[in-house]
């Protein structure tokens, strides 16, 4: 009986390896081993990218609503480089002027564009909504995976988690900011600014509580509005520049633009421009929504990818084109940091134009500003909802929770609108500390970007596996160039703009404390505690064992290849290494 039973299990294993293909024939990177093969549960069927998913060791959750174009809208949404502009020109130009926003933004775009294209390579091989987390555990191997992965993904969360915050802090604003421009006798405080912030934080939460397929199209809109409404602005500034009230030229002297850069640190004019890079990666920092948003793209190893490369260099041409206008039309820096307005974007254009000019300019940068904080949202609780399905948040049993009706993760949504809010608690503690969370999203986003590219580049190898999107010979050196870029950026991100006598707390760089004060803490609870439990991403699909084809193994550890459910890295010729 007991060997009839055997042959009965081992023919069932044979007809599902005839029906489905084993993960070395996918295009895939998985913490599965290369001969598994993932199998569906009985009634369920597969499309080809429900296989990829599959291939990775998760079984398909959302419905595959997001296109290519929807994808780059979200991602371009994110991304809002006009709002993001506009609420980041304090560091841009108050640190380096106008020199830092020209060639200063085309020599940070070098490293950012490595960055994006790295990462693409890794999404068009891993395309699952951890992302960057899923792949720093693969590419780390059994031994380090959970650590690399345990950081890669707190880093990433603090990210995404003040995105929405400090974008909807931007965009508040820039609305009292226009409401003082109307009535000059209106001074906006603390509180209506923080009231106003956690308005626009609900209204989000609720959108982005949607079904994917709404979330879509409004995203859609919103990011199309973000397109033009930045051509709008780029067009509409030199044409309506009014500095010769000022008894000026039309426009300032190339020779100005480019070469004085202007005294707003206390360092070496070189140091002022790499501390002026923070308002260029900031604003480049939501190019990784593709990855995240993956298990709900239709062709998400090509598509997402795309979206990913397209988001970055689209950002980056238009971004320094929006740099150049303000750069040649700026009246007074001095006047523009110190304005009584609060945001030094209205205070640039309440000089260099009209009083209408301003309010429209205003208005389509506080709509696009509003359309970039949902994206935010949307990108954020998706990150959520893959790290609880491993279980590596607190109250992961309720964040991984996908909403039977929307079959969007509602949960996820609501955790991170509840940390956003808490955050945004540092706007009673004055424009340094609210500025920290600037500070804390474009480092903690670009330390986890670059943490996987760099295990990638330096310890992996050619025993990465590449997707149908990929950099072929060029991978290894674009990875170098965005690991150095980011191992520079790390510590001038931390550093305050004045030294010595003239630094008090008042003028202290908090982000060290408010990205490093956390960081600390997830290190020590990774010692005490997470070391032990935590094995990385958790599979949780089907799949016939290496070396067992007859048993259907129900998935519950990373990297069902090994007895101890540790990770194996699949090279390009499907073996485990």
């Amino acid at each position: 009986m007991a060997a009839r039973n055997n042959s009965t299990t081992s023919s069932v294993g044979a007809q599902q390896r005839d029906r489905k293909r084993s993960v070395a024939e996918e295009p895939v990177t998985s913490v599965l081993s290369g001969g598994d093969v993932p199998v569906p549960r009985d009634g369920e069927t597969w499309d080809a990218d429900e296989e990829v998913l599959a291939a990775l060791g998760y079984k398909p959750e959302f419905k595959r609503e997001f296109t290519l174009w929807t994808t780059f809208c979200v991602s371009f949404a994110v991304l809002g480089l006009l709002p993001s502009f506009a609420s980041t020109l304090y560091y841009g130009m108050g640190y380096a002027g106008t020199a830092g926003m020209t060639w200063g933004w085309l020599v940070a775009m070098i490293g950012i564009q490595s960055v994006a294209a790295s990462m693409a390579e890794l999404c068009s091989s891993m395309p699952t909504s951890g992302g960057l987390y899923y792949a720093a555990a693969v590419l780390a191997g059994p031994r380090w995976g959970p650590l690399a992965s345990w950081l890669t993904g707190w880093s990433n969360w603090f990210g995404q988690v003040t995105g929405a915050p400090s974008v909807n802090y931007g965009t508040a604003a820039m609305i009292l900011a226009a409401a003082s421009i109307q009535n000059p006798d209106y001074v906006p405080n603390d509180y209506q600014t923080f009231l106003l912030t956690i308005f626009i934080m609900i209204i989000h939460a609720c959108m982005a509580s949607f079904p994917t397929r709404w979330i879509a199209k409004v995203n859609s809109a919103g990011s199309t509005f973000n397109m033009i409404a930045l051509v709008i602005v780029i067009i509409i500034i030199p044409a309506a520049c009014d500095r010769t009230a000022h008894g000026l030229s039309k426009f300032n002297p190339s020779s100005a633009v480019w070469g004085d850069i202007y005294e707003g640190t206390s360092y070496p004019a070189g140091v002022s421009v790499l501390m002026s890079f923070i308002s260029v990666i900031w604003t480049m920092s939501g190019y990784d929504s593709p990855f995240h948003l993956a298990e709900e793209c239709s062709n998400a190893n090509i598509a997402s990818p795309r979206a990913i490369f397209m988001t970055s260099a689209t950002g980056g041409i238009f971004g320094w084109f929006l740099q150049l206008v303000v750069a040649y039309t700026v009246v007074d820096i001095d006047t523009v940091l110190g304005s009584d307005l609060g945001q030094p974007f209205a205070a640039y254009l309440v000089d260099v134009l009209p009083k209408p000019v301003v309010l429209a300019v205003l208005s389509l940068t506080i709509i696009a500003g509003f359309a970039m904080g949902q994206g935010c949202m949307i990108a954020a609780s998706r990150v959520t909802f893959a790290y609880a399905r491993d279980d590596c948040l607190p109250f992961s049993f309720l964040l991984k929770k996908v909403n039977t009706r929307t079959r969007t993760p509602v949960n996820a949504v609501w955790f991170n609108s509840l940390v956003g809010c808490l955050v945004l608690l540092l706007i009673f503690g004055g424009s340094i500390a609210i500025g920290a969370i600037f500070s804390i999203g474009a480092l903690a986003a670009f330390v986890a970007f670059t943490i996987p590219i760099f295990i990638r580049v330096f310890f992996v190898g050619n025993n990465f596996r590449p997707g149908p999107w990929n950099l072929g010979r060029f991978s290894i050196p674009i990875g170098v160039v965005a690991s150095a870029f980011v191992a520079l950026m790390v510590p001038i991100l931390c550093l305050p703009s004045v030294t010595g006598s003239d630094l008090d707390a008042s003028g202290m760089n908090w982000t060290a404390v408010v990205y490093g004060g956390p960081m600390i803490l997830v290190m020590i609870w990774w010692v005490v505690s997470a070391r032990k439990w935590f094995k990385g991403p958790k599979v949780n699909v089907q799949h016939m064992m290496l070396g067992n084809e007859g048993a259907v193994i129900e998935g519950k550890e990373a990297g069902s290849g090994s007895e101890d459910g540790e990770a194996v890295v699949v090279d390009g010729k499907g073996k485990a290494t």
